[in-house]
């Protein structure tokens, strides 16, 4: 058996209120969604957005994210569900797909910033860092629970885990491409450069196109990522997770058009037909 270049050997699970058992991972995940919810106000406040309007659209992306990613789990294990598609919706059976949940939930989450009257274009600006900090944080987090682990390799990177666990993939001893690491570590690359492209003025606007240019590249790059998974291929040599990423990509793609070229005439058609004024009745000729 090949010797993993790093091994770990730690216990997977915390004890903070005594018997109360807790996994290091969700502790983790925990504090980098709320660092991502803080960070979002922050900005929120700095765009000079309502900080109440974010409770409602992080609430209202729930939904769609619960949604999406059942659905995304779904098609990459259908061959299990085709022919239970009851279990789809048991929450006990399975989990969730982080591409249809992410679009998912931008969905649900753009829907009720409609119905609060809320900028969704601009809401979208803020959101792209905390979005993508929470996608590329979370994701390492997954190196503490053992999950993610791709396919087993005698790469000098390859990461194994050691004693009882209990850890997130099968054969955890078996030295494997570390997955979930390689797009954690590739969602901040990201981050970083759309930070540089945002600090060199690029969007003069602040509308949705930043937000779909960061969710587009961490699409691609989860694409390419999943090709490492241990899923079988399901078209073209590609898994139901590339499949995915790659709609993810053309979502992205779609919604940047939208708001760089068709959403700017509509609104300037809007305000030209605003400007339009009649000539005063009293003074028209008589017929």
């Amino acid at each position: 058996m090949p010797t993993a270049i790093l091994t770990f050997g730690f216990d997977p699970i915390a004890h903070p209120f005594g018997d109360v058992a807790v996994r290091w991972g969700v502790l983790a995940l925990a504090g980098v969604l709320i660092a991502s919810l803080v960070l979002a106000g922050l900005l929120a406040r700095a765009a000079e957005l309502r900080l109440d309007d974010l409770a409602f659209i992080a609430i209202g992306a729930v939904p769609g994210a619960v949604v999406g990613g059942r659905l995304g789990y779904a098609a990459l294990h259908w061959d299990w569900y085709g022919s239970r598609l009851g279990a789809i919706v048991d929450p006990s059976a399975g989990s969730l797909e982080l591409g249809l949940g992410v679009l998912g939930g931008v969905l649900t989450a753009a829907y009720v910033a409609r119905l609060l009257g809320a900028p969704v274009g601009r809401w979208l600006h803020v959101t792209t860092g905390p979005l993508l900090i929470a996608l590329g944080a979370g994701k390492l987090t997954m190196v503490l629970t053992g999950a993610g682990q791709g396919t087993p390799s005698t790469a000098a990177w390859a990461t194994a885990y050691a004693g009882p666990g209990p850890w997130g993939s099968l054969a955890p001893s078996l030295p494997s491409l570390p997955s979930q690491a390689f797009e954690g570590i590739a969602t901040l690359v990201v981050l970083t450069a759309l930070a540089l492209i945002l600090m060199a003025g690029v969007f003069e606007r602040s509308d949705g196109r930043a937000f779909f240019l960061g969710l587009g590249a961490w699409g691609l790059l989860r694409a390419v990522v999943s090709t490492s998974w241990r899923d079988q291929p399901l078209w073209l040599g590609l898994n139901a997770g590339s499949l995915i990423a790659i709609l993810v990509v053309a979502v992205s793609t779609v919604g940047f058009a939208w708001f760089a070229a068709v959403r700017p005439r509509r609104e300037a058609r809007a305000r030209r037909a605003a400007e339009v004024r009649w000539a005063d009745p009293e003074a028209r000729p008589r017929f």
